[in-house]
């Protein structure tokens, strides 16, 4: 029996590798949207405080990597392409050099934990669209089945918890076991479809690190905000709790976990490196921040675990599809949900 899939395709945010890259990717990161040349320049600034490289492009290589590697242990020897929205490697260039390559169905893992339309449904939309391109341009789309839900998953909740511990231990020991911990997650507009199962889920997913840890003092809250102040997205935001619980007399130190995200890049950076330490020094505060799950070897067993329930799904029969499975726009229908996955 033929395998049912030949490669893994992991699908990113992307991000710069200097300073000449910053206003090019920040052009394909705002496509579509009316955005005030004075807020691009803004944003171009927390860049160029970096370096303007950013850190999201080592760490998806190891992602990727790490999956490679995993996979092979476990018997599926699958090549795993990453395919950017936003930066070289773009999705279009991509899926053009996996049918180069003779790829004709692939796995695809987006890199968010917590579905909303922006952290999910538009990447799957982007891969239609270079999928059109490739088509367009003479050659068989890859066919991409997406994995299930894993914001429960045992080696994701692992790899939070495990560098929440590394933070906490770098408070000074007297403000240690007062800390709170507060998640963090990037802001939506209310309106998006999906808000509010993206806060449940993002909700299950710190509960479940909060009770593995032991800890009853946590919170969930909200970075990187944008668009029309006067348009409603969700909060609180992370400085804005910050200075407010302050203010309580109830928090005494905090570590700040970027659950939302699963690579550390100029957004994590920039919002909570800067913006919020500079509210705690402000207040006195202690702050420490957790690293996001990055290459730890619990994801990297995360993302091997669902590429391979979605194999096994997959391994007597093709998934069905909405159209004509040459045709550059089919869908195919997703795995069944995996409770706990």
């Amino acid at each position: 029996m033929p395998a049912p899939f030949d490669a893994v395709l992991l699908v990113s945010f992307g991000g710069p590798l200097g300073p000449a890259d910053i206003r090019p990717f920040l052009a394909n990161v705002l496509r579509g949207r009316r955005i005030p040349p004075q807020r691009i320049e803004a944003v171009a600034h927390h860049y160029e405080l970096f370096g303007g490289v950013s850190p999201i492009t080592e760490y998806t290589d190891a992602q990727a990597a790490g999956l490679r590697a995993e996979l092979a242990r476990r018997g599926l020897d699958l090549p795993v392409y990453i395919g950017a929205r936003n930066w070289t490697p773009l999705l279009p260039d991509v899926l053009a050099r996996m049918a180069q390559d003779g790829v004709t169905r692939a796995i695809g893992v987006v890199a968010a934990a917590h579905r909303s339309y922006s952290s999910c449904t538009q990447y799957k939309q982007n891969v239609l669209q270079a999928r059109e391109a490739v088509w367009a341009g003479g050659q068989r789309p890859v066919e991409v089945t997406y994995v299930g839900d894993w914001h429960l998953h045992d080696g994701f909740l692992t790899a939070v918890a495990d560098h929440v511990l590394v933070a906490r231990d770098t408070l000074p020991a007297e403000t240690r076991t007062a800390a709170r911990l507060v998640f963090t997650a990037h802001s939506i507009p209310m309106s998006m479809s999906g808000a509010e199962s993206y806060r449940l889920q993002l909700r299950s997913s710190a509960a479940e690190v909060a009770r593995r840890l032991g800890v009853s003092d946590w919170d969930l809250v909200f970075q990187s905000r944008s668009g029309r102040p006067e348009d409603p997205w969700l909060d609180p935001d992370v400085n804005d709790y910050l200075r407010a619980a302050h203010a309580t007399g109830t928090l005494k130190a905090v570590v700040l976990s970027p659950i939302g995200f699963v690579c550390d890049h100029i957004e994590v950076l920039y919002d909570l490196d800067h913006e919020a330490r500079a509210t705690c020094d402000e207040l006195g505060l202690p702050m420490a921040r957790a690293s996001a799950v990055n290459a730890h070897p619990a994801f990297i067993g995360t993302m091997a675990d669902m590429v391979g329930r979605t194999w096994e799904t997959y391994r007597r029969g093709r998934p069905l599809t909405l159209v004509h499975p040459d045709h550059p726009n089919a869908t195919e229908l997703p795995p069944p949900a995996v409770p706990g996955a």
